[in-house]
């Protein structure tokens, strides 16, 4: 009795087999999830790192060219620069108050973790603005529009590479477009047409086109540090003789590609219905004339479309050595 005990408990090899495979499969999981815990970890120290020296440039910008010589910006900053010269309170206070309606915009139209990154970045440029002593650099006008504006537009851009923003009105300009259409753009631009006849009124005109320059100069920057000063653009080609240009993207331009299956819609019923491959990939702007060059070089006919990229992930983006 014992051994027919003995025998029927021991396990067999196929559970054996199966309670490795789970404990196998168990470690994979756990494997799997302590990267995806150190990939957001890094992320987070990254969007961290972003809002950080991001709130300094617009420090900077502020107090070490705009505010000792009187000018504003457009947005959420240049209304509090504007109720500054208007009101006996700091600019430090005026940044957290203006931008109050906008977090809490962003928290119900963006998300509870956009809306807390945004409250950081302002309360730590307020904080900044009020005790750090950055030092005056200039007082020539042209430069302090200039300059100023491009380290605020940093400051900008850094933050909304770290996920949030220091000037709310881009909250308000997505929560308009998401409800009446109009495009994020031109609602930005009409806020700032508002604030600068403003400041026109009440402080001078020269004032004002020197604070148009200076934000002009700040959206600029704000285009670079989020879009990237290499512009990406996407490039479709349909071509009869894609396996041609598909080598020629690889072994001469040293670029990625990637091969859609596609079906001609145009032409006699010979041509139409007909299969062809398209090719899609990406270059920098510096490359376009290179790569329409070498297309037409094989190719006449072949089809082109591009479009701009404004950020990209992944892939092949860096070109690759040549071979």
């Amino acid at each position: 009795m014992n051994f027919l005990f003995n025998f029927f408990s021991t396990r067999s090899p196929f559970q054996k087999v199966h309670n490795k495979r789970e404990h196998n499969e168990s470690h994979y999981i756990k494997a799997k999830e302590f990267l995806q815990f150190q990939d957001l970890v890094k992320q987070k120290i990254k969007d961290a790192f972003f809002i950080f020296f991001g709130v300094f440039a617009a420090g900077f910008g502020l107090k070490g060219f705009l505010l000792p010589n009187g000018f504003i910006d457009g947005g959420a900053v240049g209304i509090s620069l504007l109720l500054r010269e208007l009101t006996p309170l700091s600019l430090s206070i005026l940044l957290v108050i203006v931008n109050i309606p906008f977090i809490l915009l962003g928290y119900k139209t963006i998300s509870k973790e956009f809306a807390l990154k945004t409250a950081v970045g302002i309360i730590l440029l307020a904080l900044i603005v009020a005790f750090i002593p950055y030092p005056q650099i200039t007082h020539d006008k042209l430069l302090v529009a200039v300059f100023g504006g491009f380290f605020l537009g940093a400051g900008i851009g850094l933050a909304v590479r770290g996920g949030g923003v220091i000037d709310g009105t881009e909250v308000l300009a997505i929560s308009i477009y998401r409800k009446f259409g109009i495009s994020v753009g031109d609602v930005i631009l009409i806020i700032n047409i508002l604030i600068f006849i403003i400041a026109a009124y009440l402080l001078s005109i020269e004032t004002a086109l020197y604070s148009i320059l200076t934000y002009l100069s700040a959206s600029k920057t704000v285009d670079f540090i989020i879009e990237g000063i290499e512009e990406l653009t996407g490039v479709t080609v349909i071509s009869v003789k894609s396996n041609e240009i598909r080598e020629m993207i690889i072994n001469e331009m040293g670029r990625g590609v990637t091969i859609y299956n596609g079906e001609r819609g145009y032409g006699n019923n010979e041509i139409a219905n007909k299969e062809i491959k398209i090719i899609f990939t990406v270059i920098t702007r510096l490359e376009v004339n290179k790569l329409n060059t070498n297309i037409k070089k094989i190719d006449h006919n072949a089809f082109i479309i591009m479009s701009s990229i404004k950020d990209s992930k992944g892939g092949m983006i860096k070109k690759r050595p040549l071979k």
